[in-house]
């Protein structure tokens, strides 16, 4: 999926709308469809597709009900948009919200390869990235244009409310989950483990053991993985949420 997002944001950077937001409502509803902008959305489709049905088949977390959705709210978004053919906007927004994404993976994958402090950093960098594009790009650049440009451009109609409404949604998960990010934060900071705070180094991790033997899982003592609070894209943990990591105190590796 890492791949598949560097391809796309090397191809929305030679589109125009990427620059100027007007341009997303510039002939509409006559936009014709790229290839590429085609490829784009069916890919994010099913990606999204995958992480609901998931769910249903991994262990279930206490974030279950705001993780679907999460889920329902984005396959909504992503239909309606391509049906409607807002998938202008729509690439502007999967692509903001991928880009914290490739962050998260590149911290995964570092703190699976056992490299503690490049985990550390991926990981700030990642959070970082989610605030700043999530609560700072996603309602000035995102939402002024569908809420402001856009009727500007074209006037009222139904497909805007819904639309809108589907995006100030997404708006609110985007502040419930820095809250945990920063909460998280806080905590290790105000009790001197600053450089612990990150939820990626704990003892175990379940997805790796939900993963490579279920039974393994049951002779874990329950008090034990109550701690664990690491998060993959599509599970989270105790206050896990949708493939970002939040968590109280973690344990230490060493």
């Amino acid at each position: 999926m890492v791949c598949t997002d560097l391809f796309f944001f090397s191809f929305l950077s030679q589109t125009p709308w990427l620059w100027n937001t007007r341009q997303c409502w510039n002939g509409y509803p006559y936009q014709p469809l790229l290839p590429d902008l085609h490829y784009y959305y069916i890919v994010e489709l099913s990606f999204y597709w995958s992480l609901m049905f998931s769910q249903f088949i991994d262990i279930k977390r206490k974030d279950f009900g705001i993780m679907f959705t999460h889920h329902i709210v984005t396959v909504t978004l992503i239909t309606f948009s391509y049906v409607t053919n807002l998938t202008r906007v729509g690439t502007l927004t999967l692509c903001l919200h991928d880009a914290a994404d490739v962050v998260l993976e590149a911290a995964k994958m570092a703190n699976y390869c056992k490299c503690q402090k490049l985990s550390d950093l991926l990981f700030l960098t990642f959070a970082i990235v989610f605030i700043v594009s999530r609560l700072g790009i996603y309602p000035l650049w995102i939402l002024n244009t569908t809420l402001f440009e856009l009727y500007e451009a074209l006037g009222n109609f139904p497909a805007l409310w819904i639309f809108n409404v589907l995006l100030v949604i997404l708006q609110i998960l985007h502040c419930f989950w820095s809250y945990l990010i920063i909460k998280a934060a806080y905590k290790a900071i105000s009790k001197g483990k600053a450089g612990k705070w990150n939820p990626l180094h704990v003892a175990k991790d379940d997805r790796s053991d939900i993963e490579s033997s279920s039974d393994e899982e049951e002779t874990v003592p329950r008090s034990k993985t109550l701690h664990s609070t690491i998060t993959t894209n599509g599970t989270s943990g105790a206050n896990g949420t949708n493939g970002y990591l939040t968590g109280g105190t973690c344990s230490e590796e060493h």
